[in-house]
Protein backbone atom coordinates (compact mmCIF):
# COMPACT_ATOMS: atom_id res chain seq x y z
CA UNK A 1 0.00 0.00 0.00
CA UNK A 2 1.35 3.28 -0.91
CA UNK A 3 1.00 6.15 1.14
CA UNK A 4 0.83 9.84 0.46
CA UNK A 5 3.31 11.95 1.99
CA UNK A 6 3.01 15.31 2.42
CA UNK A 7 5.56 18.10 2.14
CA UNK A 8 6.54 19.01 5.88
CA UNK A 9 5.46 22.43 6.69
CA UNK A 10 7.56 25.23 5.77
CA UNK A 11 8.45 27.70 8.65
CA UNK A 12 6.62 30.78 8.48
CA UNK A 13 9.28 33.58 8.00
CA UNK A 14 10.00 35.87 11.27
CA UNK A 15 8.99 38.93 10.80
CA UNK A 16 11.50 40.70 13.39
CA UNK A 17 14.35 39.06 11.00
CA UNK A 18 13.73 40.43 7.72
CA UNK A 19 13.81 44.39 7.88
CA UNK A 20 10.71 46.22 6.05
CA UNK A 21 10.86 48.89 4.16
CA UNK A 22 10.49 51.79 7.03
CA UNK A 23 13.28 50.52 8.81
CA UNK A 24 15.18 50.71 5.67
CA UNK A 25 14.00 53.80 5.27
CA UNK A 26 15.27 55.28 8.85
CA UNK A 27 19.00 53.59 8.17
CA UNK A 28 18.85 55.45 5.27
CA UNK A 29 18.25 58.70 6.54
CA UNK A 30 20.45 58.11 9.54
CA UNK A 31 23.77 57.37 6.74
CA UNK A 32 22.71 60.43 4.92
CA UNK A 33 22.60 62.59 8.31
CA UNK A 34 25.97 61.39 9.31
CA UNK A 35 27.41 61.73 5.40
CA UNK A 36 25.98 65.47 5.95
CA UNK A 37 27.79 66.10 9.26
CA UNK A 38 30.99 64.93 8.19
CA UNK A 39 30.98 67.29 5.31
CA UNK A 40 29.85 70.30 7.28
CA UNK A 41 32.53 69.57 9.41
CA UNK A 42 35.11 69.23 6.88
CA UNK A 43 34.07 72.65 5.29
CA UNK A 44 33.06 74.70 8.43
CA UNK A 45 36.27 73.81 10.68
CA UNK A 46 39.09 75.61 7.68
CA UNK A 47 36.23 78.68 7.67
CA UNK A 48 35.92 78.88 11.36
CA UNK A 49 40.16 78.65 11.80
CA UNK A 50 40.59 81.34 8.67
CA UNK A 51 37.67 83.58 10.48
CA UNK A 52 39.06 82.93 13.94
CA UNK A 53 43.03 83.60 13.55
CA UNK A 54 41.97 87.46 13.50
CA UNK A 55 40.66 87.12 17.29
CA UNK A 56 43.68 84.71 18.27
CA UNK A 57 46.04 87.05 17.27
CA UNK A 58 44.45 90.18 18.80
CA UNK A 59 44.02 88.25 22.13
CA UNK A 60 48.17 87.61 22.21
CA UNK A 61 49.19 91.13 21.35
CA UNK A 62 49.40 91.98 24.97
CA UNK A 63 50.96 89.17 25.96
CA UNK A 64 54.68 89.80 24.72
CA UNK A 65 55.78 92.52 22.91
CA UNK A 66 59.51 92.12 22.50
CA UNK A 67 62.18 89.30 23.12
CA UNK A 68 65.95 89.59 23.31
CA UNK A 69 67.69 86.70 21.37
CA UNK A 70 71.73 87.72 22.66
CA UNK A 71 72.91 84.23 21.13
CA UNK A 72 71.31 85.14 17.41
CA UNK A 73 74.87 87.23 16.67
CA UNK A 74 76.36 84.13 16.50
CA UNK A 75 74.38 82.96 13.49
CA UNK A 76 75.41 82.33 10.59
CA UNK A 77 74.88 83.66 7.58
CA UNK A 78 71.91 82.23 4.73
CA UNK A 79 70.66 80.13 7.75
CA UNK A 80 67.57 80.39 10.31
CA UNK A 81 66.77 80.42 14.31
CA UNK A 82 63.44 79.26 16.07
CA UNK A 83 62.59 80.93 18.43
CA UNK A 84 59.58 81.61 20.31
CA UNK A 85 57.44 85.08 20.18
CA UNK A 86 55.38 84.52 23.14
CA UNK A 87 53.44 81.27 23.14
CA UNK A 88 53.69 81.02 19.23
CA UNK A 89 57.00 80.00 17.08
CA UNK A 90 59.09 82.73 14.85
CA UNK A 91 61.75 82.53 12.69
CA UNK A 92 65.29 84.63 12.58
CA UNK A 93 67.06 84.49 9.10
CA UNK A 94 69.98 85.97 8.33
CA UNK A 95 70.17 86.72 5.36
CA UNK A 96 73.69 87.13 3.02
CA UNK A 97 74.34 90.46 2.85
CA UNK A 98 74.35 90.63 6.81
CA UNK A 99 70.62 92.26 7.26
CA UNK A 100 68.31 90.33 9.33
CA UNK A 101 64.37 89.28 9.10
CA UNK A 102 62.28 88.23 11.59
CA UNK A 103 58.98 86.23 11.28
CA UNK A 104 55.95 84.43 12.37
CA UNK A 105 56.70 80.45 12.05
CA UNK A 106 52.70 79.82 11.82
CA UNK A 107 51.39 79.04 8.36
CA UNK A 108 48.43 81.28 7.58
CA UNK A 109 46.26 78.49 5.90
CA UNK A 110 46.06 75.85 8.28
CA UNK A 111 49.22 76.68 11.48
CA UNK A 112 51.60 74.62 10.58
CA UNK A 113 55.15 75.43 11.17
CA UNK A 114 57.06 76.33 7.88
CA UNK A 115 60.66 76.05 7.32
CA UNK A 116 63.70 78.30 5.92
CA UNK A 117 65.14 76.53 2.72
CA UNK A 118 68.62 78.30 2.39
CA UNK A 119 69.77 77.07 -0.98
CA UNK A 120 66.07 77.77 -2.30
CA UNK A 121 65.84 81.50 -0.19
CA UNK A 122 62.47 80.36 0.68
CA UNK A 123 60.30 79.76 3.42
CA UNK A 124 58.39 76.55 2.97
CA UNK A 125 55.49 75.14 4.35
CA UNK A 126 55.71 70.99 4.01
CA UNK A 127 52.00 70.63 5.03
CA UNK A 128 50.06 72.21 1.98
CA UNK A 129 53.17 73.25 -0.29
CA UNK A 130 52.82 77.30 0.89
CA UNK A 131 56.15 79.33 -0.07
CA UNK A 132 56.66 82.86 1.91
CA UNK A 133 59.50 84.99 1.11
CA UNK A 134 62.21 84.96 3.32
CA UNK A 135 62.86 88.65 3.26
CA UNK A 136 58.98 90.39 3.83
CA UNK A 137 56.56 87.21 4.47
CA UNK A 138 54.64 87.46 1.59
CA UNK A 139 52.93 84.31 0.24
CA UNK A 140 54.15 83.30 -3.23
CA UNK A 141 52.60 80.51 -3.79
CA UNK A 142 50.27 77.43 -2.60
CA UNK A 143 47.37 77.98 -0.30
CA UNK A 144 47.78 80.38 2.56
CA UNK A 145 46.04 83.22 2.28
CA UNK A 146 47.87 85.58 3.94
CA UNK A 147 51.84 86.57 4.77
CA UNK A 148 53.38 85.78 7.50
CA UNK A 149 53.24 88.58 10.40
CA UNK A 150 57.33 90.11 10.37
CA UNK A 151 58.71 91.77 13.36
CA UNK A 152 60.98 95.02 13.83
CA UNK A 153 64.59 93.70 14.38
CA UNK A 154 67.07 95.91 16.60
CA UNK A 155 70.53 94.80 17.06
CA UNK A 156 71.50 97.18 20.22
CA UNK A 157 74.52 96.81 23.24
CA UNK A 158 75.39 93.32 21.44
CA UNK A 159 71.93 92.02 21.74
CA UNK A 160 69.51 90.97 18.77
CA UNK A 161 66.00 92.65 20.09
CA UNK A 162 62.85 91.28 18.07
CA UNK A 163 59.83 93.63 18.23
CA UNK A 164 56.31 93.54 17.18
CA UNK A 165 55.70 96.32 14.42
Amino acid sequence: MSEIVENPPHPEPDDEAIPGPLERRAFIKVAAAALGACYAGAIGYPVYRYLASPIEQAASVGAVNEVTLPDALNLPKNAALLFKFGSAPAMLIHHEDDTWTALSAVCTHLGCTPQYEPAEKRIFCPCHGGVYDPRTGGNISGPPPKPLTLYLVEITDGKLVVRRS
